[in-house]
């Protein structure tokens, strides 16, 4: 028998990390429940609190896609970027040390099984907009919305590869600053207001989350009578910010995760101050 390429072993990776995530939506249906109609009630409240002041529809629809869109920032945070961390903490981690295979491949296919289940979250939020909610959402640029959603998730998700290493690299320290730093992220970010109403330079700052651009341009696109003075950036900007952003952390991810398999081997541990 012929050995199989090193392109092979990637993508038989990549797809074996990936079946776990996909079938367990379908195994462990209580979590259909807790993942997906518990969310909704963060969702509900703003978008109670927006109709109390009589704000525009236009609102509503933000909250609705920035609730939808919240489901794959945790995503990010709990199933790629603590994901090393916690299979260090169970034991796991010298099996996908040890694996004659890319840890890139590992993290690639969590990835892709991550966006599977998260999509079906998102979805829901939607529909439950459009149907309960009665928000109006038509989309006037369909590949370039396209194009700036799935720019958006190579970048957040090219982010979340490079967090796992620097997670499990500086150990306890670097997941208390997780948990320290979510909230502010959903704030800086505006998952449930325009970004630009924090002023143009917070907004900037805030760039730095791939989340932040996506969900401007996306808005944009689906409420065109959005006001001038809560665009950020234009769309076709902010997707060019994207693409560079997906190659800058994609980048960085590889060399952070191949800068810790060195270190692995030249210290004998995977953390820092053996943590």
């Amino acid at each position: 028998m012929s050995r199989p390429t090193r392109w092979t072993i990637f993508w038989r990776t990549v797809r074996g990390r990936a079946y776990p995530r996909i079938i367990g939506l379908q195994r462990e249906r209580s979590w259909f429940f807790f993942d997906v109609f518990l969310p909704l009630l963060s969702v509900a409240a703003y978008v109670y609190i927006y109709r109390a002041i009589e704000a525009p529809t236009e609102f509503i629809g933000f909250v609705v896609l920035g609730g939808a869109m919240t489901a794959y920032w945790m995503n990010i945070m709990w199933n790629m970027a603590s994901q090393f961390y916690w299979e260090k903490e169970t034991g796991n981690l010298e099996l996908y040390i040890i694996a004659p295979t890319s840890r890139m491949a590992i993290l690639l296919g969590m990835a892709i099984g991550g966006i599977v289940a998260t999509t079906v979250r998102a979805s829901v939020v939607i529909l439950v907009g459009l149907l309960v909610f009665r928000v109006p959402m038509t989309v006037t640029n369909v590949p370039v919305f396209v194009g700036i959603f799935v720019t958006t998730m190579v970048a957040l998700y090219g982010l979340g590869m490079l967090l796992s290493s620097l997670f499990l690299l500086f150990g306890r320290e670097a997941w208390h600053m997780s948990e320290l730093l979510r909230e502010p992220v959903f704030l800086v970010s505006g998952f449930y207001f325009p970004v630009r109403a924090l002023g143009f330079a917070i907004a900037a700052a805030a760039s730095i989350v791939p989340i932040t651009l996506g969900l401007d341009a996306m808005r944009q696109l689906m409420f065109p009578e959005m006001l001038a003075h809560l665009r950020f950036l234009s769309p076709q900007t902010e997707l060019t910010l994207l693409a560079v952003s997906a190659v800058l952390f994609v980048t960085l991810a590889q060399r952070s995760l191949a800068f810790l398999e060195g270190y692995a081997r030249r210290e004998g541990r995977l953390t820092l101050r053996g943590q």
